[in-house]
């Protein structure tokens, strides 16, 4: 399976003109997954943990939305075999993983499932960040990367550029930095420059402000590493692009 990471957007992007268009196109193209495994930005705990491997009710992490975003369901089975894969491959090289059996999937991993397996008929399974440490998740894709011989497509879901503060844009349109970083992160990944990427705070332009925190950026470490397992960093492709809200959209597939 190929490796992805994508830009999740919010509840709203099920309104927009183009963007679920975009992500159901990309799944369209893709090989039927057997599983998913994703890490989202808004899932941070530590040592690593694995949600339900059952389907249990979504996590609606957002507040002041429209009731009808809240009303949204995504029943995808849950993926006990693929868990047990993650406990025990992780756990051979030291890596401690806990469960937490009652935790859904929140808005960064439904909200782009949705539009990309809308029958919710694969089985999903979400994983935390147990760090925003870049080259720490690098490794834990590189462990994980096996798993896509066995049909699992594995995605980081963040965002490419998030700083909020875009939302209050006073120029309108895009902002230099979210753009100037948007940029600068493409002809990286086209570089397949792993040092200048680990260290995007300080060697791209306005790495703080594109990301005041980090943990929007952070899931890419996660593909990058089930990519470099395979020496697959030169098949890096943009599917998604461009900018909403002044906020970066690249979204990109490995293999």
């Amino acid at each position: 399976m190929p490796a992805l990471f994508l830009s999740h957007g919010a509840p709203p992007l099920a309104d927009d003109p183009w963007w679920p268009g975009e992500l159901a196109a990309w799944s369209a193209a893709l090989p039927r997954p057997r599983a998913v495994l994703i890490v989202s930005a808004h899932w941070e705990e530590a040592p690593l943990a694995l949600s339900a491997t059952e389907t249990v009710p979504l996590v609606y992490d957002f507040w002041g939305f429209p009731e009808r975003y809240y009303q949204v369901r995504y029943p995808a089975p849950g993926a006990p075999e693929l868990a047990d894969r993650v406990r025990r491959t992780l756990r051979t090289v030291g890596m401690p993983v806990v469960d937490i059996p009652d935790r859904g999937l929140d808005h960064g991993a439904y909200v782009p499932l949705v539009e990309m397996f809308p029958g919710a008929d694969v089985p999903v399974l979400q994983m935390s960040l147990p760090t925003l440490d870049p080259r720490r998740l690098h490794e834990i894709g590189r462990r994980l990367a096996p798993l896509r011989e066995e049909g699992v497509l594995i995605i980081g879901s963040g965002f490419f550029t998030h700083n909020l503060a875009a939302l209050r844009h006073p120029g309108g349109g895009t902002p230099a930095w979210s753009a100037e970083f948007d940029d600068w992160g493409r002809q990286a990944l086209e570089a397949q420059d792993l040092d200048a990427l680990f260290d995007f705070m300080h060697k791209a332009p306005a790495g703080r402000l594109a990301h005041p925190r980090t943990e929007h950026f952070a899931p890419l470490f996660v593909t990058l590493g089930a990519a470099d397992a395979y020496g697959q960093l030169d098949s890096v492709r943009s599917v998604i692009d461009g900018f909403r809200m002044g906020l970066a959209r690249r979204s990109v597939q490995y293999g």
